[in-house]
């Protein structure tokens, strides 16, 4: 069994290859009785099976030429010829693979054609007395099997129909689930919003307001003596901690905002999402050193047209690498952040000097595998790891030819 069906999908995908077997059995039998019924016999029987070659790609033209052999065969002979096995065979390709039209010429033609056939063959064996007789019986037999081959060939060409409109209701019952689904998934969608805007919104938001409450009572606290000396400067070091995190809250806040918008509409577009990219770069460091952490910035090459996932991913990447910084690198610690913008790839290098990842982390975070993922979406990878002169380092090269480089966003 899982041979034959291996033939069948060999057949499919080379629909040609079955005629040519049939033609070169058939000319083989033309060949082999030819040695008896002579040379005129074998050129009219390669006339009749040769057409056989195009029948499923012209089926009508392919019955034509084989009429057209069946006629020089009753003109310069009154025997029948082995290669008449073709007459039938044309006559179910014509309704096997042809249109109605086709499908009904050809058999109108095989019908006269066996008529024709049974007159010339009944003159030459029958004689004139018996010529009526010998005529009909002769052209009823070809006539039935001109019949039962177009019977087989319409079935065939029914049942391909059938197949063909069952495959386009598969198509349409295929698209209908994927619509069900799609909307499903934009159902999910607006819970995941909803949740994200009750939970993770409105914690940001009470952040915000409890942070500039306590920034407004520092601030006071200053402006009232007796604060001076360390009392001042401690003073002092927890307003600008709080404005600090009044801020990043606020630009969180804002963010998840978008994100939301983007999570409830499927078809929002840019203007719903986070405004970061490497513009963002500068205020993104400026936030690392007001929490105490110098960050050397450096950007060599154009970086205002690159595609907005290049631009998001290597501005995760600076992200992402600068929080493991204050998480890890400990005091003391100074950051170089270098983005090399060349003609293939865009190079992201962000390098410290300080202890690295604590021996004791949990490895619970999700920063560098989500830098990992981002990245890989474009093509390539991020390297991680500890710097041979101490430290720590993020490296990612994110390839650009095959992006929509400087055709607009």
């Amino acid at each position: 069994m899982e041979e034959l069906r291996e033939l069948v999908g060999e057949a499919r995908r080379h629909p040609w290859a079955p005629d040519v077997v049939l033609v070169g059995a058939l000319v083989m039998w033309v060949l082999l009785t030819g040695a008896v019924l002579g040379g005129g016999a074998v050129l009219l029987g390669l006339a009749q099976v040769l057409p056989l070659l195009v029948r499923r790609r012209r089926p009508l033209a392919a019955a034509l030429m084989v009429a057209a052999a069946c006629l020089l065969q009753v003109a310069f002979t009154d025997e029948p010829n082995p290669a008449n096995v073709a007459v039938p065979i044309a006559v179910y390709s014509a309704a096997a693979f042809g249109d109605r039209r086709t499908s009904r010429t050809v058999l109108g033609l095989g019908l006269v054609g066996a008529l024709v056939a049974g007159l010339d063959w009944a003159v030459a064996f029958g004689g004139l007395e018996q010529l009526l007789i010998t005529a009909s019986f002769q052209a009823m037999f070809m006539a039935t099997f001109v019949g039962a081959a177009w019977v087989l060939g319409d079935v065939v060409r029914r049942r391909k129909e059938v197949v063909s409109r069952l495959q386009a209701q598969n198509r349409a019952l295929a698209r209908d689930q994927a619509q069900r689904t799609q909307l499903v998934a934009q159902g999910e969608r607006a819970q995941i919003a909803r949740e994200m805007h009750d939970v993770v919104a409105h914690s940001l938001a009470v952040v915000v307001v409890q942070a500039d409450g306590a920034l407004y009572a520092a601030r006071q606290a200053l402006d009232r003596p007796p604060a001076i000396g360390p009392d001042r400067a401690a003073l002092e070091r927890a307003a600008d901690t709080l404005e600090t995190l009044a801020e990043t809250a606020r630009t969180s806040l804002a963010d998840t905002r978008r994100l939301v918008g983007v999570l409830r509409d499927e078809g929002a577009g840019a203007e719903f999402s986070p405004l970061q990219g490497l513009a963002y770069l500068d205020d993104l460091a400026q936030r690392v050193r007001d929490s105490g952490v110098p960050v050397d910035v450096v950007v060599r090459g154009r970086t205002d047209d690159l595609p907005r996932d290049v631009d998001l991913a290597a501005y995760r990447v600076v992200q992402e690498s600068l929080t493991n910084v204050l998480k890890h690198a400990g005091p003391g610690a100074t950051v170089d952040v270098d983005v090399l913008r060349t003609p293939a790839v865009l190079l992201v290098r962000v390098t410290d000097d300080g202890a690295g990842a604590a021996p004791d982390a949990d490895g619970e975070g999700n920063g560098i595998l989500g830098m990992s993922e981002r990245v890989e979406m474009l093509g390539e990878t991020v390297h991680a790891g500890p710097r041979s002169r101490g430290g720590w380092e993020v490296v990612a090269t994110i390839p650009l030819e095959s992006q929509d480089v400087g055709g607009g966003r």
